[in-house]
């Protein structure tokens, strides 16, 4: 089966890269780093890198809520998206340039408190990359000791090839947002044939073999997955699963569709106890939706722990750097100045300033027409412009 693209006649299509810009654009070098980011404070893994497997928006899904927008190339086939050669050289390049701010020899490597987890993602799902092992692999010799964490949303887990490639990493973040039929549908959007007892048992047999921890998340939203029946299944499911924790989340930035709205904070609570309960793990604090990257926290479309304890990973930046820094980050999902600033350890008025500069150029725009946009500090969000694949 070949992928589906929207809007097009034919399969197979050419994906440019999100972050694949012209020499028109801001970048400072010719060989700018298009899929390894960061690294950032993400609640759930601390300092984290983020590499990006698919380039462009390629999924099994096409969620309601997806922050980095509609799915493109709408697929549950494999394939090499961003071959590991590719990948891999980006992650050594970057090791180098850090290694080298710190007084290293090329190939050295920067200080072991950079990176907390590498963690693998991207504007889809990652485990469409046919080349995960290889690149799972690769992490582990270029940066020798950092764990390895990958972001999934759980529909492909059912397959031997993808158990084995992901047999390699440290953690797994798959997500199940709800076990009822219908509401799965409206919400995921998944490809023809995927359902939410498949994506359910895939990740059992997937978790009874894998060595490492599997955080669970669900993203709740408002009027489509918060019911009674979805929460007495997800509870009984956790039970069988036992993760090591469950994260429930919730809209904080614009996604894919007005349609999806975020649920309360007693909600979370609620949901957030009771799954967490269930699963015999430690209760952790309901939270938002979405990433903080610098790209955006773990460097996927799905939702991400933050708190006011995240220290920003900190770096010295010029006025078009920076410009370059959160361009790339607000193309992967739309985000505000503070966000911004925080992710990137970078001061407010600077951020403001970049923001004003790409927005005269026509590099970004603030978000409009959207459930969200402001958050709830009355800020703007803003989003990068570019091209939709196909």
């Amino acid at each position: 089966m070949h992928p589906t693209v929207k809007g097009a006649a034919h399969a197979a299509p050419c994906i440019r890269h999100p972050h694949a810009f012209s020499h028109k654009d801001v970048f400072l070098d010719s060989m700018p780093l298009a899929h390894v980011f960061g690294p950032v404070a993400s609640g759930r893994l601390g300092r984290s890198l983020g590499l990006d497997l698919l380039g462009g928006r390629v999924c099994s899904m096409d969620c309601l809520y997806c922050e980095v927008g509609a799915t493109d190339v709408h697929t549950c086939e494999r394939a090499p998206y961003v071959p590991a050669p590719v990948l891999l050289d980006e992650l050594a390049r970057w090791r180098d340039a850090e290694a080298a701010k710190h007084g290293a020899t090329p190939g050295g490597r920067p200080p072991a408190a950079l990176v907390d987890h590498v963690t693998l993602g991207g504007s889809g799902e990652p485990c469409l990359n046919s080349d995960l092992a290889r690149i799972i692999a690769g992490c582990r010799d270029i940066l020798p000791g950092v764990p390895v964490a990958v972001l999934t949303n759980s529909t492909l887990l059912h397959r031997d090839d993808v158990r084995a490639d992901l047999a390699g990493a440290d953690v797994v973040l798959p997500s199940l947002d709800s076990l009822v039929e219908a509401e799965f549908r409206v919400l995921n959007r998944p490809c023809k044939g995927v359902t939410a007892r498949g994506v359910a048992d895939g990740l059992l047999g997937f978790a009874r073999g894998f060595g490492g921890r599997i955080y669970l998340e669900v993203l709740l939203a408002r009027g489509i997955n918060d019911t009674a029946e979805n929460l007495a299944l997800l509870r009984d499911y956790v039970r069988q699963l036992a993760p090591h924790r469950v994260d429930v989340t919730t809209l904080s930035r614009p996604g894919a569709s007005p349609r999806a709205l975020p649920v309360g904070r007693d909600v979370l609570a609620r949901w957030s106890d009771e799954l967490n309960m269930a699963a015999g793990c430690p209760q952790t604090a309901p939270v938002g939706h979405g990433p903080t990257a610098a790209v955006p926290d773990d460097g996927c479309c799905r939702a991400a722990r933050t708190t006011d304890a995240d220290a920003p990973v900190s770096h010295s930046m010029d006025t078009e750097t920076l410009q370059e820094a959160v361009l790339r980050s607000i193309t992967r999902r739309p985000q505000t100045a503070p966000q911004l600033a925080k992710a990137l350890g970078a001061p407010l008025d600077a951020v403001r300033n970049a923001l004003d500069e790409l927005t005269a150029r026509g590099a970004c725009a603030p978000v409009a027409e959207t459930a969200l946009p402001r958050d709830t500090d009355g800020e703007i969000f803003h989003a990068g412009r570019l091209p939709r694949n196909g």
